[in-house]
């Protein structure tokens, strides 16, 4: 349906408890970039919270295909959110749920991304104030906007959080990366501290075939 008239009910799980998993899927020349990757965490992160997939996979993969046909998207974004669906509040997961997916699609502007690939851009850190399960992209992201929303009325583009060591973990949108002065690639090691991202997997392997030496640490 148009995206004016999308709505959910009123006492929907993701609304209420952010009891939802969602999958944000970059789009270039109306394909989907690593579709496999993003839907083998999206069922990995469903089975960490207990959530069964809403559809079959194939039948899932013909949704995001048909919203990509139908709003022309031929480069930007396409979202992917799955909620435990809609119940009468209560903090306990409910027997037999019946899931709701949302899917949307969104253009985005090659322009301002090239600008900031080209230019670079002002990042804060600030501590990281999250829950402790930061592997599982869940939409409980009010940490994440606050923080997006300090660093964007400072003047910076994005936010590094920061444990109580002093090492950074992840952007509020991002996985971090530092490239040192001998050359090497660093990122944070995998844990519960920072989500696995897709991108991420994906530059680790581009490194490794550029034979580009990669820390994995604080």
């Amino acid at each position: 349906m148009r995206h004016g008239n999308a709505s959910v009910h009123v006492e929907d799980r993701g609304l209420q408890f952010a009891d939802s998993i969602y999958e944000v899927f970059a789009v270039e020349e109306g394909r989907l970039l690593d579709e496999r990757g993003h839907l083998d965490r999206l069922e990995r992160n469903l089975d960490a919270v207990a959530m069964d997939m809403p559809l079959a996979r194939g039948a899932l993969r013909i949704v995001l295909a048909e919203t990509l046909r139908r709003n022309r998207l031929r480069q930007g974004l396409l979202y992917l959110q799955v909620t435990r669906g809609a119940h009468r509040r209560n903090h306990t997961i409910p027997d037999n749920a019946q899931p709701t997916v949302i899917v949307t699609a969104y253009r985005t502007d090659p322009a301002a991304a090239e600008k900031r690939r080209r230019e670079g851009v002002c990042v804060i850190t600030v501590p990281d104030l999250r829950w402790k399960r930061c592997d599982i992209k869940t939409t409980g992201l009010l940490a994440n906007v606050l923080a997006k929303t300090k660093a964007r009325r400072m003047g910076a583009y994005e936010v590094w959080f920061t444990d109580e060591k002093g090492y950074v973990t992840e952007g509020a949108s991002t996985n971090a990366w530092i490239v040192t002065a001998n050359g090497a690639l660093v990122t944070r090691t995998l844990d519960w501290r920072i989500l696995p991202g897709v991108t991420r997997a994906i530059l680790l392997r581009a490194a490794g075939s550029a034979q580009i030496r990669v820390e994995e640490r604080a």
